[in-house]
């Protein structure tokens, strides 16, 4: 309609220019007065059968004459068109100095916008919860589009934000939040507070002293929407923050080129990957294990040579209290404890001082309880000049800090993995990009690669086959596959043309695209899903707010009972002598007071050594960290911990039913033919009543002229004339030209249409003449409800409204058909269910889960989707604000309850439920009000979800059982409680245990990414129960001459469970239909 109104107005003498808007139902034309009158126009436009009235005119200089009509159309010629009336003021402005009308550079993309005035515009941010796909989105900026005022408006689904340029003279932001309010999304306007401004290091060469810092500074600061230059000399480096909207990272860093200094963005990104591989721990605990173990070895050769080979009384002395072996083991010691040794001590002494004890803090304890005690032994004992040298505890130094350094090393070889699936999605990110310099008429004039983080909102991007998209945006030119399956988790590519969204990290396969960057930097999709992941996983589960609790006082405990075991067995040793001098003897010739003090300090350290609460602080974020890594990769989006702990908890699934349950959208179901000759097979009857449909934009009318051009294998049907469409009831057109359609329609084999459907033919077949022939006519057809039919004097008997009444039962919307006045057929459209959701019920019962489905819709179809699904117990015709409320009568009925829902009008439902699970329609979706996110929009992922919740919790439980088993039955075994048992150990087993002990737990979680998603069955799925091959295979029933004759039976093909609806045969309609048949020749 649009295009054909331009074309004429354009055509007319003395038109200079026009535009023509479907959506506000308006056409701005720019005329000659001397040539044309206003008045001439309404009447080409009203005689082209469309309503029109002046709206508004003005006069645009007196010496050209040229003059603007505003007209209102209204677009009533056919049903497809729209009628909106929204006129916006600033679009009736042209500029006097030029005969033609003016576009805006939108305008190229869009056909709905004119140039309006330059006016100060402001911006407004709002929330807009609610929207869960990429037709909310669309949804919301076109309507925030309509308002008078309104210049541009760009929503981020996953942010869940709206940016709003709009001219504050004729609209504020409480209007603008009120019309997202009424489309069913919730709203709130963002203050200005709270809005983040566009922020960049950069790093700069060539300064050399301060003044050239302040005249960078300076100069930067002149610049509009810089708000914020902060540069160091020392680091070479600059931050600044600025307006995006008025100037970006490529202005700053040509700014500070212009005066002489070369600059580059100095962070790539903040989410490094080196950080989440844990590069630089790695290199650091591998570094201090090596110099450590350099002397470790020796140490350790020293101990068994002097213990095992060199005689007892025949030690080397080279002073009187010194042997050699104490001096070999305080040379190698020394190194180890103030080198090696300083990865621990830093840490220990900045907790300490902020009155802190960790696991740092115990090893400072032992190492240097270890190392002072022999120097301080080892200085009285030569200052006495003693006669033999003492036993001091040298060799525990080295060994203790070589085994700590090999189990942090370890440690963090294992954590690398645990942010496998975070490290994956930010390598998506592309970092270079090929920036388009177009003019105004959309001619490129250069093109140059960038770096990605100085892409700005707006810049046409070039990509290139197999690149990766750099940022969120729309195809503004080009066509070509783009698999988004490491985004979405989709496997196939998807089609993308001039008009499509297009998503950061996606993969271009085969085609060039020339995208308009909308979402750059960290608004960008792939950013907000790496920072929910990286949420989720920082995210503390209840079970990890316990332990670290315990591990609060865990090392203050740790020091008491060193200090008690030191003292229990100093009083002990000196009661009984015996029960040390039995068990623990270093040498003959040693005192035993010296003997009951080192075994005392012994066990003390080794208490030191061996307790570790670092297992018990491992235990559940590395577990969190693998379980939301593997939902993320298995297309199962977990925001945070305590969601994946709280649905093991859950006792009750509640199921929205549009768009979670069923598709969201009706299909033809059923198709039963009611008359028949050859003329009026299936094909001819949907070829007559899918034209009709054709020039409706109902929903059903949609479900059933598609399933025609499928059907018939045409993109174009018939032609209609008299469309007629009365709400409630149905329409009435005429109908012609569809037997070349059916002529070149699929054929029959015997008896049957190349998709293999089972037909009934009732009544004698005409073998003479061909289709297409027989249909060149033109129809009177009538389709609509019960009491369209009666309107119209078509009969409805008794058997045909039994038939519709058992398919309503059924929970589908029924239509007739009647050609000429006569019935002759009978449709049903139904929003059918999704493959998967009778067997994610299924599952979900037998795991022990009551399933309630929660709908706004009829009793009687809730019921009937609820009994094919197999779920007990509905609410129905429950308004989405009383959603929550069934939710809440639940709760108090002592059930944790989880709720399912497409997020559309059950974000109350999903806060208020212990756990909410939003699906998504294919996009990376993330929305506030749900805990966890179906990224593939398969339900059955509900079990996937549960399945690995349970798997995660279970390896969390298994974690603590091992971290507290070890400090359990460790620190009694360091304390020397098992001693009688002939059972004792070393400072340094105890240090080789704890490191151990974190590396165990760690693996142990690791163990997660085993985890293998739980496959539906095929036996479950509802769109092949028991019986349909059977029922597929029965034989059509043919009347002829009376008489009843068997068709050859053909089998169902694949195609034809995909496209085709079940066509019932009613032999109870068998009389009736042979009436009608009467009646239609």
């Amino acid at each position: 309609c649009v295009a054909s109104l331009e074309g004429l107005l354009s055509r007319t003498e003395g038109v200079e220019g026009v535009k023509v808007s479907l959506q506000e139902g308006t056409a701005a034309v720019v005329y000659v007065s001397s040539l044309l009158t206003s008045q001439k126009i309404v009447e080409i436009i009203s005689d082209s059968g469309y309503g029109c009235q002046i709206k508004e005119q003005t006069r645009k200089g007196s010496t050209a004459s040229e003059d603007t009509p505003l007209l209102e159309v209204e677009f009533s010629k056919t049903a497809s068109c729209l009628s909106i009336s929204s006129i916006d003021n600033g679009s009736r402005e042209f500029s006097p100095l030029e005969n033609k009308l003016q576009l805006a550079p939108s305008s190229k993309i869009s056909s709905d916008s004119v140039r309006k005035k330059d006016v100060p515009l402001q911006k407004c941010h709002l929330y807009v919860r609610g929207m869960t796909c990429a037709s909310c989105v669309s949804a919301v900026e076109k309507n925030l589009l309509k308002l008078n005022g309104v210049a541009q408006a760009l929503v981020s689904l996953l942010s869940e934000r709206a940016e709003v340029k709009y001219d504050p003279e004729k609209v504020s932001p409480m209007q603008l939040s009120q019309v997202t309010t009424d489309l069913g999304y919730d709203s709130s306007i963002i203050e200005t507070a709270e809005l983040q401004p566009g922020e960049i290091d950069l790093s700069i060469k060539g300064m050399t002293c301060a003044s050239c810092v302040s005249s960078i500074e300076s100069n930067l600061l002149k610049r509009p929407g810089v708000t914020k230059a902060s540069i160091s000399l020392a680091t070479q480096r600059g931050h600044f923050v600025f307006d995006t909207e008025l100037i970006g990272p490529r202005r700053l860093i040509q700014a500070i080129e212009e005066l002489g200094f070369e600059a580059s963005p100095a962070v790539i990104n903040k989410l490094d990957v080196d950080h989440l591989t844990h590069v630089a721990e790695i290199r650091k605990w591998r570094r201090a294990f090596l110099i450590s173990l350099i002397c470790g070895i020796p140490t350790m050769v020293v101990m068994v040579y002097f213990m095992a080979f060199a005689d007892m009384d025949n030690h080397c002395y080279l002073i009187p209290g010194l042997s050699l072996e104490n001096l070999l083991l305080f040379i190698f010691a020394s190194p180890v404890q103030f080198v090696g040794g300083r990865h621990f001590y830093l840490p220990a002494f900045r907790a300490l001082r902020h009155g802190m004890a960790n696991m740092d803090v115990l090893v400072m304890l032992a190492t240097n309880v270890s190392y002072l005690y022999s120097v301080i032994i080892l200085l009285y004992f030569v200052a006495t000049r003693s006669d033999h040298s003492p036993t001091t505890f040298f060799d525990t130094v080295p060994m203790l800090i070589v085994f700590l350094c090999l189990g942090r090393w370890l440690e963090h070889l294992a954590k690398r993995h645990t942010s496998d699936a975070l490290t994956k999605l930010i390598s998506l990110q592309a970092t270079e990009a090929n920036l388009l310099t177009v003019n105004e008429d959309g001619d490129v004039l250069s093109e140059r690669k960038i770096d990605v983080n100085l892409i700005q909102r707006n810049d046409m991007i070039k990509v290139l086959p197999g690149e990766r998209i750099p940022v969120d945006g729309k195809v503004s030119g080009g066509s070509s596959n783009v698999n988004e399956a490491h985004i979405t988790g989709e496997p196939l590519p998807v089609f993308k043309t001039v008009g499509s969204n297009v998503m950061a990290g996606s993969v271009n396969e085969n085609g060039v695209l020339v995208i308009c960057a909308t979402h750059v930097g960290k608004d960008t999709t792939l950013a907000q899903i790496v920072r929910l992941v990286e949420e989720a996983q920082s995210s503390k589960a209840p079970i990890q707010q316990l332990a670290d609790k315990i591990a609060g006082y865990f090392v203050p405990a740790v020091v008491v009972l060193s200090i008690l075991t030191l003292v229990v067995w100093l009083i002990l040793g000196f009661i009984r002598t015996d029960l040390v001098n039995n068990y623990y003897s270093k040498t003959p010739d040693m005192p035993k007071s010296e003997e009951i003090i080192q075994f005392a300090f012994q066990c003390a350290l080794t208490v030191l050594s061996i307790a570790c609460p670092c297992a018990l602080g491992l235990a559940t974020p590395t577990a969190v960290m693998v379980g939301t890594g593997v939902g993320a990769t298995n297309g199962i989006l977990i925001k945070g911990a305590e969601p994946l702990e709280a649905i093991c908890k859950v006792a009750c699934f509640a199921f929205d039913k549009t768009g979670t349950i069923t598709k969201g959208a009706p299909v033809l179901v059923y198709a039963g033919v009611m008359t028949h000759v050859k003329a009026l097979s299936l094909n001819a009857l949907m070829a007559i009543v899918g034209t009709a449909e054709a020039s409706s934009e109902h929903p059903i009318a949609k479900a059933i002229s598609d399933y025609a051009k499928q059907l018939l294998e045409t993109d174009m049907l018939g032609s209609c004339e008299g469309f007629e469409a009365i709400p409630g009831f149905g329409l009435s057109c005429k109908v012609g030209n569809v037997g070349s359609i059916l002529k070149n329609a699929p054929k029959y084999v015997d008896g049957h249409d190349s998709y293999c459907v089972e037909i009934q033919y009732i009544g004698e077949v005409n073998q003479e003449g061909n289709e297409q022939g027989k249909w060149d006519n033109t129809y009177d057809v009538l389709v609509g409800n019960r009491e369209w039919m009666k309107n119209n004097s078509v009969e409805v008997s008794s058997s045909v409204d039994s038939l519709m009444a058992k398919r309503e039962t059924l929970g589908q919307t029924v239509i007739l058909c009647a050609i000429n006045g006569v019935l002759a057929g009978i449709l049903a459209v139904s929003d059918t269910l999704k493959p998967e959701s009778k067997a994610t019920v299924s599952k979900l019962k037998e795991m022990g889960f009551k399933v309630v489905l929660l709908t706004g819709d009829n009793v009687q179809t809730a019921s009937a989707i609820a009994e094919q699904v197999g779920i007990d117990k509905v609410f129905a015709q429950v308004l989405p604000s009383h959603k929550a409320e069934k939710i809440q009568s639940m709760q108090n009925e002592g059930f944790k309850v989880a709720m399912v829902g497409d997020g559309i009008n059950d974000s109350p439902a999903l806060v208020k439920a212990d756990v909410g699970i939003a699906l998504s329609d294919g996009t990376d979706v993330a929305i506030e009000a749900a805990d966890m996110v179906l990224i593939r929009n398969n339900l059955y992922d509900v079990v996937a979800a549960v399945d690995l919740s349970r798997k995660t919790v279970r390896r969390i439980r298994m974690n603590f059982f091992l971290a507290s088993i070890y400090n359990l039955v460790g620190i009694p075994l360091a304390a020397g409680v098992f001693m009688p048992l002939g059972v004792a150990l070393l400072p340094w087993m105890g240090a080789a245990a704890m490191a151990l002990s974190s590396v165990s737990v760690v693996t142990s979680s690791l163990l997660l990414y085993l985890y293998q998603k739980p496959v539906m069955a095929k036996s479950c799925c509802p769109s092949e129960p028991k019986g349909s091959q059977e029922k597929d295979m029965e034989l059509a029933e043919h009347t002829a001459h009376g008489s009843m004759a068997k068709v050859a039976n053909v089998q169902g093909s694949p195609l034809r469970d995909s496209i085709l609806p079940e066509v019932c045969i009613q032999q109870e309609l068998e009389a009736l239909c042979t009436d009608n048949v009467q009646q239609l020749l």
